[in-house]
């Protein structure tokens, strides 16, 4: 068996891992061709996809709306045999209905929690008005889990 093969992750690993994380790694493409990389909080859509918002004249939103395609990566541990990732490519979802954008900032929000429940509600209103929220669309997903090399 290749490694590869090794160290991929199930689907419900894949899952698991997404639903526990906070924080991704989003790529987006500059005018140039060149990435656009940013740390971004991120909730998960109904259907599980990644979903994140950004202000609309931010540059991500601006590359986004100029080529949709993203990258996003979730990943976690120390040490090498620690290691574990999900990399998701594919393209994003624009949503700008106050609603739309409201419910996917409460998605980021119910993942802090550490804040207050009524000032995380009282920033998602307040911040909702100023973004645009996007749900990626999974082309491909890898993922990775160097724990199972020590099995």
């Amino acid at each position: 068996m290749k490694q590869r093969e090794t160290v991929t992750m199930s689907g419900d690993e894949v899952t698991g891992l997404l639903s526990r994380a906070r924080k991704m790694q989003l790529a987006t493409i500059n005018p140039d061709g060149t990435p656009h990389l940013v740390t971004m909080f991120f909730g998960l859509a109904g259907d599980g996809g990644i979903a994140f918002w950004t202000y609309r004249s931010s540059q991500k939103a601006l590359n986004l709306a100029r080529d949709p395609r993203v990258t996003c990566l979730v990943e976690d541990g120390e040490d090498y045999f620690e290691l574990r990732g999900v990399q998701v490519s594919g393209v994003v979802r624009r949503i700008d209905d106050l609603p739309g954008v409201t419910e996917v900032g409460r998605l980021i929000a119910d993942r802090m929690p550490d804040v207050p429940r009524d000032a995380l509600d009282a920033y998602v209103a307040h911040a909702a008005r100023k973004r645009a929220a996007y749900v990626v669309e999974p082309l491909r997903v890898v993922s990775w889990d160097h724990r199972k090399l020590l099995d």
